[in-house]
């Protein structure tokens, strides 16, 4: 189901754990990285199709999660004519998206990449929030761009702070989170250690 520009209506999936990290899958056998994100069928709304590939992508039922946001408005981005098959070059230009962001309220084991016969991931990992901008195959970068910034002011704020020795050496970092939506702790970091993305250590694609 194409609009009159040639674009799918699709959904996103930004899932969160409760680090605020994000799930991150390797598309079934390749060695391409991505979130969550599937076409919304005739009569669906973009929330059931939400509902449906997140069961079928990773295996979770609505009571499994919360709603924190949605974008306002479609994200559109443009596929390249070598990932189309040739019968739809000329009428397929891509993917029109309405972006979810999602919070996991039970243990990463009700994760199953198994859960239909026509899986999309073989692996999964919890990433930094901003970390796919570095990764995510090119032509899908400035949406996620996009529904990164827009949803980011919907997570938990959170205040880094460095303990000093006196001559001025950081030993330790503390991580805050406010008070919003009702988490409330404290983590140390251990010495060395860092709050910073690291993009060195996700998955790049091949693409």
């Amino acid at each position: 189901m194409l609009d009159r520009e040639g674009f799918r209506p699709n959904v996103g999936i930004i899932l969160l754990n409760q680090k605020n990290q994000v799930f991150w899958g390797k598309r079934i056998r390749t060695h391409s990285w991505q979130f969550p994100q599937g076409g919304i069928d005739r009569g669906e709304t973009p929330e059931q199709a939400m509902f449906r590939e997140l069961h079928e992508e990773v295996g979770l039922q609505p009571e499994h999660v919360r709603i924190v946001a949605r974008t306002r408005d479609w994200l559109r981005y443009e596929v390249p004519d070598r990932y189309v098959r040739r019968d739809a070059r000329g009428f397929y230009k891509g993917q029109k998206q309405i972006w979810f962001l999602l919070q996991m309220v039970v243990p990463d084991h009700h994760l199953n990449l198994r859960a239909t016969d026509h899986p999309e991931f073989d692996a999964w990992r919890w990433n930094d929030y901003w970390v796919p901008l570095d990764v995510v195959v090119e032509f899908k970068r400035g949406v996620y761009e996009m529904a990164l910034t827009e949803l980011s002011r919907f997570l938990p704020r959170f205040d880094i702070r460095s303990r000093q020795t006196r001559n001025g050496t950081s030993i330790s970092g503390e991580f805050v989170v406010s008070k919003q939506f009702g988490m409330s702790f404290t983590m140390e970091l251990p010495p060395g250690g860092t709050f910073e993305p690291d993009p060195n250590t996700a998955h790049r694609p091949t693409e």
